[in-house]
């Protein structure tokens, strides 16, 4: 067991009203809003960086130097997770948000390679890493601090603060890209559009620095006489676990951030009605995180995170059919927001329940690398995955059948894993 028999105490409680804490997603949504809007951008980036001006090597390159981001998420979430459980959640989450503002801002004004020759790529290899690394460092930190700031009876309430800020930078991305390609000529986008959307996300930077320098640092240090007690094996299977079951839901969430591209290509739908699935997958994940925090303080982490599998289990390859079928926006739109509602269902439960795992003492880095090894692993491979298995099959459905896939080992391994008891969980 997870939790000591001998020493088992309930938790002293300590906590922040939601209103105190509902600023520490903001970390989580600027780098979200970072993700989405250099995906959006990607062409554009590429021809600015590097001397070719042949489309497909543009891209092939900007994919390049987008997945290195996630390449540096690991070392990000050992460096600044262990320094958020030595130090505090506080000045880790001021440090990551500090670099991430630094990494954005110089990737919007570094000069292009017309003007500083082989300059320009290393600069943006260089900023990209570091947005990486950064983003890597925000999760752990961030959640912990959540998790206990909150009443042990609204804890993942809190903590879908996380993924809902998620779908607010999504929606945000989106409505900017929007306005930029509608207001915006090709050439203006290629010299200086893209750059805008990067400087609109370092606009809150100094409101969220701000906000984060603030918060408490009490919280971290409260006394708990919760005795928890792991053995090596048990920490290795949390980890595990832990892994695949975020593994899922990436893969999950990063196949419906495909359904952009696959309204374009298998459903031969106009950019802006696939930019429109790209704003419902953003809407849906602001409704159902705080709903899906609700469900599990109400009924328990496991059972909503497995309902919520389950569901999906059931549903994503009939989804995908009705879109394939039907080849309408209304059943594109319907499909994606469904789909959504049901990952982030699983998504808050899942988050919770690992961070809660964790014993206190290595919550900050345990849950920031695990994240960080799913989307890196996971997550910077699915929508390549999803590719690739369209081409090789043939069948719009392959999409379906990956995720299909994934939500079955999740599954399995949610049923493995042993959720704390909520009166013990510190």
């Amino acid at each position: 067991m997870l939790v000591s028999s001998v020493d088992l105490q309930p938790v002293i409680e300590k906590h922040l009203p939601l209103r105190r804490v509902l600023p520490v997603g903001v970390g989580n949504a600027l780098a979200f809003y970072d993700f989405m809007v250099f995906a959006f951008f990607a062409v554009p980036i590429a021809r600015a960086f590097f001397p070719s001006s042949r489309t497909s090597s543009d891209l092939l390159i900007s994919l390049v130097v987008f997945g290195l981001g996630f390449i540096t998420r690991p070392i990000g979430a050992i460096v600044i997770g262990y320094y958020g459980d030595r130090v505090g959640r506080t000045p880790a989450m001021v440090l990551s948000f500090a670099l991430m503002r630094i990494g954005v801002v110089g990737l919007a004004i570094t000069p292009s390679y017309a003007h500083i020759g082989f300059g320009a790529p290393i600069l943006l290899l260089l900023f990209r890493a570091l947005q990486g690394f950064a983003i890597g460092g925000e999760v752990g930190p961030s959640t912990a601090f959540l998790i206990e700031a909150a009443p042990l009876h609204r804890r993942s309430l809190y903590a879908s603060i996380q993924q809902a800020t998620q779908g607010a930078a999504i929606v945000m991305a989106a409505v900017v890209a929007f306005v930029l390609t509608s207001l915006l000529t090709t050439e203006s986008l290629q010299a200086w559009g893209w750059r805008v959307a990067f400087l609109v996300g370092a606009a809150i930077v100094p409101i969220g620095l701000y906000i984060r320098r603030r918060l408490p640092e009490e919280l971290e240090k409260s006394d708990s006489v919760t005795a928890f007690e792991t053995t090596p094996l048990e920490s290795w299977s949390v980890a595990s676990l832990g892994l695949l079951i975020l593994g899922s839901m990436t893969i999950s969430t990063y196949t419906l951030g495909y359904m952009n591209t696959f309204a374009q290509e298998s459903l031969n739908l106009s950019p802006r009605v696939a930019l429109g699935a790209t704003l419902v997958n953003g809407v849906a994940l602001m409704v159902a995180a705080p709903l899906s925090g609700m469900l599990c303080d109400r009924y328990g982490r496991k059972p909503v995170m497995l309902c919520g599998v389950a569901a999906l289990i059931i549903l994503v390859i009939p989804c995908f059919h009705i879109v394939i079928d039907m080849r309408t926006v209304a059943s594109l739109y319907i499909v994606t927001g469904v789909l959504s509602v049901g990952v982030q269902i699983a998504a808050v439960a899942v988050l919770t329940a690992v961070a809660e795992t964790l014993p206190r003492s290595v919550r900050s880095i345990g849950l920031g690398a695990i994240y960080a090894l799913a989307i890196a692993i996971f997550g910077g491979s699915a929508q390549s995955m999803v590719s690739l298995l369209v081409e090789a099959t043939g069948s719009s459905l392959a999409p379906g059948f990956y995720m299909t896939g994934a939500l079955v080992i999740g599954g399995i391994a949610m049923l493995a894993f042993r959720t704390v008891p909520r009166a013990y969980a510190r």
